[in-house]
């Protein structure tokens, strides 16, 4: 696993720099779920920002040789998501809108990009993108994300089979 840089977060999964995973299904980011995208996003430091370079597939397609729409804004929310991972928070999504710009294409190379965009108590609003290999933006969005204690949250499926150790987290020891 990756260690954090610069007091930033680990660059897999849902880590933040005081809280691992031991297993990661999530159907966007996780190499554990194997009907998943498996996105990979990494930190780019100087952006600030979460940068996933992928190619969809047939399997998610929606008009003829273009992507679903419901699997467009599920690569965007993945990417706002990880920008909570600048503020060393696991947040879950309140809310978002994603805007459809022009048909995002299958077999393609991709970028997905999503940063910070405020903060306001628990509430972190996050913006997104993905473009194509020309720069053009493809599809964009919005959201609100709710920073909470994982832990406190998902207490009862800790160790649980149904959840497929998703939430099975290892607390680090902070440093002194």
């Amino acid at each position: 696993m990756p260690k954090p840089r610069n007091n930033l977060p680990s660059e897999t999964g849902h880590d933040t720099r005081h809280l691992r995973t031991t297993t990661n299904h999530c159907f966007g980011c996780g190499p554990d779920n194997p009907e998943g995208l498996r996105l990979n996003f990494v930190l780019d430091e100087a952006n600030q920002s979460f940068v996933c370079h992928f190619k969809l597939s047939s399997r998610y397609v929606g008009p003829p040789g273009h992507a679903h729409g419901g699997i467009i804004a599920t690569v965007l929310d993945e990417a706002m998501g990880k920008a909570n991972k600048l503020r060393h928070v696991i947040a879950l999504t309140k809310e978002m809108t994603v805007e459809y710009l022009r048909p995002v294409p299958l077999g393609k190379p991709l970028i997905a990009e999503g940063r910070n965009k405020r903060v306001r108590g628990r509430a972190h609003v996050n913006v997104a993108e993905i473009r194509n290999a020309k720069g053009e933006v493809l599809a964009r969005s919005r959201g609100t994300f709710i920073a909470i204690d994982p832990v406190k949250m998902f207490e009862k499926y800790l160790g649980k089979k149904n959840t497929g150790g998703q939430w099975r987290f290892v607390r680090e020891v902070k440093e002194k």
